[in-house]
């Protein structure tokens, strides 16, 4: 039913696009270089995770500091909610979408139509495969798969057994934090068990339980995300184990966590300097200034060793 929904969505969509064949009057119409009169659309995955509300602050912090206004919506991890909240913030004549895209995949029919109007599209964390996205604001995610590999390999050497929690299927992040980790794991570690939690700390706790369960001898975890990493820190916890836990954001309850010696190390994004930077490119764009395809913002591999460094 649902794939039925989104497909129903996506046809609308592209529908509404083709109904005409120039765009509204408020479209064609060319902006002033003054920012202050710009309104900003931000469609969010999901506001039940804390990275995700981090990217928003920034968002609105930076938009307020250049006098932008910003209508915020939550997909609620529904890729078809996010398609019709895109459709309604087209609506409400939005001058530029900001785009955390649920699905990378399902995303493309509402970036294509936001395109077809003219509307400049930057994406957050997460790519859209098809349309024109002016830029993709993020961090290298592969290369944070590869250094949580590579931390693995550094604490327990070769051979070690690794649990691995998968982020939301569809979603780019997914795909490129686990080809990150995999381009080294597959050679140097012993992936025992990978299953999908969907970025979600309880959906990470019972997964973590059910490995456990056919892995008793799991070494260490690297989850997608914090919230999935600190699930899965419960259901080890419960069991008595002593498991090394990886998780990736840098979200304020694993920075907490590690600092207490729960987690053990997480890969730490900037989600509130991706939100202002995301932003700043869309002024950018709506300026006529070129703006580089992807802006990358750096990660940090954040352990116990350093968390106090981290927290100022």
């Amino acid at each position: 039913m649902k794939k039925t929904l989104l497909f129903i969505l996506s046809t609308s969509l592209l529908l509404l696009s083709a109904c005409s064949l120039q765009p509204p009057e408020w479209a064609k119409s060319n902006k002033e270089t003054d920012l202050e009169d710009i309104k900003v659309g931000l469609s969010v995955s999901t506001l039940n995770n804390p990275f995700f509300v981090s990217i928003q602050k920034g968002v609105q912090e930076e938009a307020k500091a250049q006098g932008m206004e910003v209508i915020v919506v939550d997909a609620q991890n529904d890729a078809a909610k996010q398609i019709n909240d895109i459709e309604d913030l087209i609506q409400q004549q939005v001058d530029v979408l900001l785009i955390n895209p649920t699905d990378s995949t399902a995303i493309s029919t509402a970036v294509q139509s936001a395109n077809s109007l003219g509307i400049p599209v930057v994406t957050l964390d997460r790519s859209a495969e098809k349309g024109d996205v002016a830029t993709l604001v993020s961090s290298d995610n592969e290369k944070g798969g590869e250094m949580a590999a590579q931390y693995v390999l550094e604490q327990l050497g070769e051979g070690a057994k690794v649990a691995e929690l998968e982020g939301v299927p569809g979603a780019s992040a997914t795909r490129e934090r686990g080809k990150g980790f995999h381009n080294i794991a597959d050679e140097k570690l012993e992936i025992v068990a990978k299953q999908t939690a969907n970025f979600d700390r309880t959906e990470g706790l019972n997964t973590m339980e059910n490995i456990l369960q056919g892995n008793p001898d799991v070494e260490a975890v690297f989850a997608h995300n914090d919230e999935m990493a600190i699930g899965a820190y419960q259901a080890i916890r419960s069991s008595g184990k002593d498991i090394l836990v990886i998780g990736f954001d840098g979200n304020e309850d694993a920075i907490n966590s590690i600092q207490a010696g729960d987690l053990t190390a997480t890969i730490a994004q900037q989600p509130e300097k991706i939100g202002k930077l995301a932003v700043r490119a869309g002024g950018d764009v709506l300026q006529g200034k070129k703006v580089k395809r992807t802006i990358p913002v750096q990660l940090k591999l954040v352990t116990n060793e350093n968390v106090s460094d981290t927290k100022k």
